[in-house]
């Protein structure tokens, strides 16, 4: 369960972004939105929802890309290049795409991230030394590394291991008294890597295997970040080949969404191929999907799988475009089961940006669901902020039962461009003459 998400100098957001998926203070209403979590004895909130708002090229997508982007350099446990580059997001595996483009002073770029798993609050934070935009020569560090679980220190590094607190996370360390923690706290020391994470090397190596674990299998089985509307798929795992593989669930779905077909499945035409989706009439007759069935319905049929696993897990997904060609009855629909108490029994999460109007209602999403991004265009620095930061009094306070959307298009809110494309076609029928 995702409490909060940070980074500063990623891209457009020069400036620190903090996304928080904790409820606002003093906001009231719509309590389906609100997971309640026991860690020891203290209790913590989190939203089941948050949806992202603002005009193209604003930093919406950002937003989603440094997650993505923190995701993939935890679970590589350093600061490389990936040898495989991302389609969906360059930036997490060539690492020069990071730093502000307008940034020539080797500001550090930073995460942080707080989450809830198996119990337990972890806080992990990162400070990078990358260099400036594109300069994929510079030789990296980290600059600091610091990690908190049920909001006590339990490490902090820089260039130095500079605090080790085997205590706190007693119960997963391997470490069976003080004399051994100290030998391995030295050892760990001499062996510490500028381009490497501690936490998923020396930490995990020498002191809590098992609770680097918990960490990993959360960002990579939990946390399910996805940059672009075309690369949302996870293709099943077999291989065998001139076998059809359908989902029932899947199918029940695809059917109600307007399937044409008797049924979707996917097959793998050669052993050393990807499973391929294919539209199925009978056991015999089979075609492509994409030559067949509309693109929203292959696009639901890619989708739909990566909601059952994150409802079925309680993983937070992340989605960018989540509305792209899919009507908006079967948007309502899947938003309605994260807020349910009934079918959201993991306590899944939704977070995605969005062009459309129709999910700015108060009978849908609370004010601190509700999110914007607006880029400055002398400085192309982005801002993030929600709609519960305009409070409830004053000439723009917003109340509960306001009509955001209307509010929104005459730009109360702001994260909204004017756009009039006619001096550009006016220019063109001038220039050919055209009267």
């Amino acid at each position: 369960m995702l409490l909060e998400f940070r980074t500063k100098n990623f891209k457009s957001f020069q400036d620190e972004l903090v996304f928080s998926m904790t409820p606002a203070p003093k906001q009231k209403g719509l309590d389906y939105s609100v997971f309640k979590e026991k860690v020891g004895i203290k209790n913590y909130n989190s939203l089941s929802s948050a949806v992202i708002y603002g005009p193209n090229a604003s930093g919406k997508t950002n937003i989603i890309g440094a997650m993505d982007t923190l995701k993939h350099i935890v679970l590589r446990g350093h600061i490389r290049n990936a040898d495989t580059k991302s389609r969906s997001n360059p930036a997490a595996s060539q690492l020069e795409l990071i730093p502000n483009k307008g940034d020539t002073n080797n500001t550090p770029v930073d995460f942080s991230i707080k989450f809830i798993d198996s119990g337990y609050l972890f806080e992990y934070k990162l400070s990078l030394d990358l260099g400036v935009f594109l300069d994929d020569e510079y030789k990296r560090s980290v600059l600091s590394e610091t990690f908190y679980v049920n909001e006590k220190l339990v490490f902090s590094r820089g260039k130095e291991l500079e605090h080790l607190e085997i205590s706190v996370i007693k119960k997963y360390s391997s470490m069976v008294n003080n004399k051994e923690a100290k030998v391995a706290k030295k050892l760990a020391q001499n062996n510490l890597n500028s381009e490497e994470l501690f936490l998923m090397n020396g930490f995990k190596t020498m002191f809590s295997s098992k609770l680097v674990s918990i960490i990993n299998d959360w960002f990579e089985d939990k946390f399910l970040v996805f940059c672009r509307a075309d690369a949302l798929q996870v293709l099943p795992s077999f291989s065998k080949k001139d076998t059809i593989l359908v989902d029932k669930t899947v199918n029940d779905a695809a059917v109600l969404f307007g399937v044409n077909s008797n049924a979707l499945g996917y097959l793998t035409p050669n052993e050393d191929d990807e499973p391929k989706l294919f539209s199925v009439f009978n056991e015999k007759t089979v075609v492509h999907a994409e030559t067949f069935e509309s693109y929203g319905t292959v696009r639901f049929v890619n989708m739909f799988p990566i909601v059952l696993r994150a409802l079925l897990t309680g993983g937070t997904l992340v989605i960018d475009e989540f509305d792209a060609s899919i009507h908006p009855m079967a948007l309502m629909n899947i938003i309605s089961i994260f807020h349910s108490d009934d079918y959201n029994k993991h306590k899944a999460q939704l977070i995605f940006n969005t062009h459309n109007p129709i999910f700015l209602n108060s009978n849908l999403f609370r004010r601190d669901e509700i999110k914007f991004v607006e880029r400055d265009e002398e400085t192309s620095r982005s801002t993030h902020y929600s709609l519960s930061d305009f409070g409830t009094s004053g000439e723009k306070g917003v109340r509960n039962g306001s009509d955001y959307m209307a509010n929104y298009f005459v730009n109360q809110y702001g994260a909204i461009k004017n756009i009039d494309f006619t001096p550009v076609i006016e220019k063109l029928l001038e220039d050919r003459g055209v009267k």
